[in-house]
C-alpha cells in the first residue's frame, strides 16, 4: 500500500471537500503506521465536519426566520408549505443541537442577527416587501404555533410512501 505524506493544508483541502475520502486516506495512514498523518487527517476531519454543521444550522435558521417572517406580511403567506418549512427547519435544527454538543442554544444567539439580516432579505426578494418584524424572539422561531390560513392553503400535502 502506498503511502502519500499530506501537509496540514492537504488534509485541511480534502476534509472540506470529500469527507469520506478523508477517512480512507486516514485508514490507509493509520494502517501504515503513521500515527501523525493519521492524527493531522482525523483533526482535519472532525473540523470540517463541525463546519458544516454550523452551516447547515445557520441555514436551517434562516429557512425557519424567513417563513415566519413571510407569515407575519398576510394570509397569502401562511400556506401548507410555509407551515411544513418552519415545522422541519426547527426539527432539523433540533437534531443538529442534540447531536452536535458543541453547537449550543448561545451559538445559535451568536448567529441570530445575521441570520434574521439574511432572511429579511430573501423576503424583500421573493415578495418585494419588507417585513414587518424587526426582529424575531427566541418563541417566535422555536415555540409559537403558525397556523395556516385555509383560504390559501395549497393542496394537501402526501407522502410518496402514503
Amino acid at each position: 500500500m502506498e503511502t502519500v505524506t499530506h501537509t496540514q493544508q492537504n488534509w485541511q483541502d480534502l476534509a472540506a471537500t470529500s469527507p469520506y475520502q478523508t477517512a480512507v486516506e486516514v485508514r490507509q495512514e493509520l494502517y501504515a503506521g503513521n500515527m501523525q498523518e493519521a492524527i493531522m487527517g482525523v483533526t482535519e476531519l472532525i473540523d470540517a465536519l463541525y463546519r458544516s454543521d454550523k452551516r447547515t444550522l445557520r441555514g436551517q435558521l434562516i429557512r425557519a426566520m424567513k417563513h415566519i417572517l413571510k407569515w407575519h406580511l398576510g394570509r397569502e403567506y401562511r400556506t401548507t408549505a410555509c407551515m411544513v418549512s418552519i415545522s422541519n427547519a426547527r426539527r432539523e435544527i433540533g437534531y443538529l443541537l442534540e447531536d452536535t454538543p458543541a453547537l449550543t442554544r448561545e451559538y445559535v444567539e451568536e448567529e441570530w442577527e445575521s441570520a434574521f439580516e439574511i432572511a429579511s432579505d430573501e423576503v424583500i426578494i421573493e415578495t418585494g416587501l419588507d417585513p414587518t418584524k424587526a426582529s424575531l424572539t427566541w418563541y417566535e422561531v422555536f415555540e409559537e404555533k403558525y397556523p395556516q390560513d385555509k383560504m390559501y392553503a395549497e393542496a394537501r400535502i402526501v407522502s410518496a410512501y402514503s
